[in-house]
């Protein structure tokens, strides 16, 4: 079973973004918009209980906080893919960093964790510039607040649907 962890923003990020991606990610159909704390990996449904079990435990001890989306961008050239981008990642990342340890830690990760919300994937290079062009100028400031985060699996169909979510608990 193919399994990952997410945060799905809010309900205007959603819109702003699906109204690019219906356009220019072909992900669009499979997968909600999503900032992805843990990328797509392979487990039996045994394993899905013991990393529910671990993001019980990591999302008791976090508490909730806000991002906010700022600007566009691109990971031009080691790939074409344009998102939104946050002001400050340093929440985001404690999240990621505490969730992607034991059980789920990367030994090697092919790439350092940038947290970002995919607006278009898959695309050539003029047609990468040219989006990236119309959109780096615009005026971008969605904020949103982090308060959870979904243990999706992959149905045979390819589509992404939630297994668990799990709230972030911690008061201060």
């Amino acid at each position: 079973m193919n399994f990952g962890i997410v945060v799905f923003p809010s309900k205007e990020i959603q819109d702003f973004s699906n109204s690019h991606r219906m356009r220019y990610d072909p992900h669009y159909k499979l997968l909600p918009p999503h900032i992805t704390i843990k990328k797509l990996e392979s487990f039996d449904e045994q394993k899905m209980d013991e990393i529910a079990a671990h993001l019980e435990h990591v999302t008791s001890n976090l508490s909730p906080f806000e991002i906010t989306f700022n600007r566009v961008s691109n990971f031009f050239p080691l790939s074409n893919v344009i998102y939104l981008a946050l002001e400050e990642t340093n929440r985001i990342t404690n999240l990621y960093e505490s969730i992607n340890e034991g059980m789920l830690q990367e030994e090697h990760p092919q790439y350092p964790f940038t947290p970002h919300l995919t607006i278009g994937q898959n695309l050539n290079e003029d047609e990468m510039f040219d989006i990236f062009a119309n959109l780096k100028n615009q005026n971008i400031h969605y904020r949103m607040k982090v308060d959870r985060v979904h243990l999706l699996y992959q149905l045979e169909n390819e589509v992404w649907t939630a297994y668990q979510s799990f709230v972030l608990k911690e008061e201060h």
